[in-house]
């Protein structure tokens, strides 16, 4: 049960860490307005949840190595080894992740297309790097107290924890088949047009939308307006901006 535990609690805390930071970045940086940067309509973006249980995992299996003692290098080589593995595994979780939504349900959640030396808009070298830098934070300065404090909460005694924990995570999961039921019809309609859909195009369509009621982050695009938003964008645009970068 504690292990249970421990799993569900670092998924929700990367998952909630990740929509925030997706949140701030495309407020600041990219998009200039906030924006829910998820395709889940809740705060949570699940592939952040799945990169801080890879890099927990991770961690955990470099610190019982202790590629030091074990393979008698220098301190500096072992950390230029973890710190390529680091890279290596987030860059490949946002890869396959980016191609199972591509190649599998014609929805691209993210496009890399503009950015120098992307591969199918999917990765780039920029964010790499920006990656790999990030897991390299949390692998030096975050896994210690990330550890303690989920070890800490997880434990069997806690049983508001817990209980709470289960809410979390009952609330993921309906909202899971929710954006399931959501994506059938985007996906439906990206294969019967041959279409790659871009997520951001639908987000900003449906945001202006709600906010011609009231401004609010979270919104709740029923089927119905998805089909509409999906045969304005088709009917407005050229074929080619819809296509695979």
């Amino acid at each position: 049960m504690q292990i249970f535990a421990v799993i569900v609690t670092l998924f929700v805390v990367g998952s909630l860490a990740g929509w925030i930071i997706e949140l701030f970045y495309r407020r600041f940086v990219s998009q200039k307005r906030w924006m829910n940067p998820g395709f889940l309509t809740g705060p949570y973006l699940p592939i952040y949840g799945f990169g801080v249980l890879g890099m927990y995992a991770l961690s955990e299996l470099f610190i019982s190595l202790n590629l030091e003692e074990q393979f008698n290098i220098p301190i500096w080589a072992s950390y230029i080894i973890q710190i390529l593995a680091i890279g290596i595994i987030l860059i490949t979780i946002e890869f396959v992740a980016g191609l199972i939504f591509i190649k599998g349900l014609g929805l691209k959640l993210w496009d890399y297309s503009k950015c120098w030396g992307n591969a199918l808009g999917v990765i780039c070298p920029l964010y790499d790097v920006i990656w790999t830098a990030a897991g390299a934070i949390y692998y030096f300065f975050v896994h210690p107290y990330l550890k303690t404090g989920v070890m800490w909460l997880a434990q069997e005694n806690h049983n508001i924890y817990y209980l709470f924990i289960g809410i979390v995570l009952g609330m993921m999961i309906v909202d899971f088949f929710y954006s399931a039921h959501v994506a059938t019809v985007i996906v439906s309609y990206a294969k019967k047009n041959k279409i790659v859909i871009k997520l951001s195009e639908i987000q900003k369509e449906v945001k202006e939308k709600n906010e011609q009621f009231k401004k609010k982050l979270i919104y709740f695009p029923s089927p119905t307006h998805i089909k509409e938003i999906l045969t304005k964008q088709r009917n407005n645009k050229p074929n080619e901006d819809n296509q695979e970068d």
